[in-house]
């Protein structure tokens, strides 16, 4: 391979790299708002409105100042807005924490609804979204949908490089010469994201554990634990205490298969099969889990 043509490669690559580039500048945090009753809703900080279109659960990333003004304006016009002038992205100590706010509609007043702090984590760079979760860049252009990006087949010297560049969200490959990679079109082995990962702090966890308690129907209980589960990392007995809670098999079964890939120690995950009464449960969550390992 000619020196020339290494130069063009490296130049390509840099380029093709720095178009989905998103340094940081400072410390940022993360803020999540999501509706108990999946009303759906426009968010407004500091003036600026953050989503296009309406959303039940989202996360605005990249906030590098620690209180904001907020305003939330709802799809449904019967709903009264929420104003905050106080909206948090920080600890008492100032340091920026990855914050979830939970928005509930007022039992006596339907109408009316009220946006309360639900939990607080540190911020963690390799935090993955749920799919039912609306993630936002705050100051940045729009992120891809998942699976778009750039993507080129360079050919040099004789070898093939596939090159593919997406944003941090959606992480792909600067590749080795295709016909030395294994995966091949930037596929990627199916395992839990959080293993090996430290799990939700005791305190944290109870105050979760309680929210959950807390809900009046299985299914409001079920949505709120798959929250809680979206956005932190669990151990097997955190996810068995929460799967306790639900009065039907299905939703134990429904939130056991999705906890899986929020668990830190998926080599434990058979002892979940304790709490289930059907043996066809048992052999449906061993299914999954065995699908996951694929």
């Amino acid at each position: 391979m000619s020196s020339k043509k290494l130069l063009f490669l490296i130049s390509l690559l840099i380029t093709l790299t720095s178009l989905y580039a998103q340094p940081m500048m400072g410390p940022v945090g993360h803020l999540n708002i999501f509706s108990e009753n999946g009303d759906k809703f426009y968010l407004m900080l500091n003036g600026e409105q953050i989503n296009d279109e309406p959303q039940s659960n989202l996360r605005v990333e990249d906030l590098n100042q620690p209180y904001y003004s907020a305003r939330i304006r709802f799809e449904d016009g019967k709903l009264k807005e929420i104003t905050r002038n106080d909206l948090m992205i920080t600890d008492g100590d100032g340091t920026y924490m990855d914050v979830t706010y939970k928005i509930r509609r007022d039992r006596n007043k339907k109408s009316k609804v009220r946006m309360n702090y639900f939990s607080s984590v540190p911020v963690r760079p390799d935090f993955i979204p749920p799919s039912n979760m609306h993630v936002i860049h705050y100051g940045q252009p729009r992120p891809p949908m998942q699976g778009q990006g750039v993507n080129a087949n360079v050919n040099v010297g004789g070898l093939n490089f596939d090159v593919r560049v997406t944003d941090r969200n959606n992480p792909g490959n600067i590749g080795m010469p295709g016909n030395q990679q294994g995966m091949g079109q930037g596929q990627q082995p199916m395992r839990p994201r959080c293993n090996g990962i430290q799990a939700m702090s005791a305190a944290n966890f109870g105050t979760a554990l309680a929210t959950v308690k807390n809900q009046s129907f299985d299914e409001t209980k079920l949505s709120t634990a798959k929250q809680i589960a979206g956005g932190n990392c669990l151990n097997v007995g955190q996810i068995m205490q929460i799967a306790e809670l639900f009065g039907f098999e299905e939703n134990k079964l429904d939130f056991a298969m999705f906890a899986y890939d929020y668990c830190v120690e998926p080599a434990q995950y058979f002892r979940l099969n304790n709490i289930f009464n059907f043996s066809a449960n048992v052999e449906k969550l061993n299914q999954h889990i065995r699908s996951r390992q694929q």
